[in-house]
């Protein structure tokens, strides 16, 4: 995985290592001071058969929904979409549902993420494994990975079941 800081490119140790681990707790200090909030995006796409696309990364442990940060100038929705395809090889069809607007207290004390349903989609090809998604797959509710993450699965239960949703990630 890589990340700008200002000019400057980074390549983060694809095993999670100290040194990566390192490298993320800099860049959310740096962006606990150049941005007064981050907001992220996640979408939890559900094809015909009621199954949940979920993707492992190379720099955190677990499998979770597809997404990413919310870039300056870019709407959750351009967000959602742009992760989607980078992250899935998913082309969002008609408007996702906007499902809730969650408080991510883990990653920091300024950090929000919006989860959207992506009910109409378009997958012409599986993603190829790259640096930064090295797995990915639809699995039922009933079967998925043993180490999906439990923010992961607490989601997908508030949407299934139709529950309110926890405001925290």
């Amino acid at each position: 995985m890589k990340l700008w800081f200002g000019a400057t490119e980074i390549a983060l140790d694809r095993r999670g290592g100290p040194f990566d681990q390192m490298i993320r707790r800099a860049m959310h200090l740096y962006w606990r001071f150049s941005r007064g909030m981050t907001l992220g995006v996640r979408g939890m796409a559900l094809d015909s058969d009621g199954r949940i696309f979920l993707i492992k990364h190379s720099y955190i442990p677990g499998w979770h929904l597809p997404g990413g940060g919310v870039e300056p100038g870019e709407t959750m929705l351009e967000a959602l979409r742009r992760e989607m395809m980078e992250e899935g090889n998913i082309a969002v069809g008609a408007a996702p549902e906007f499902f809730a607007l969650y408080f991510n207290q883990r990653a920091s004390d300024r950090d929000h993420v919006g989860l959207y349903v992506v009910r109409d989609f378009t997958q012409d090809s599986p993603p190829k494994p790259n640096a930064e998604i090295v797995a990915h797959g639809f699995f039922t509710r009933d079967a998925l990975p043993p180490d999906t993450g439990p923010a992961t699965r607490a989601r997908i239960a508030e949407v299934l079941d139709r529950t309110r949703p926890s405001p925290l990630w």
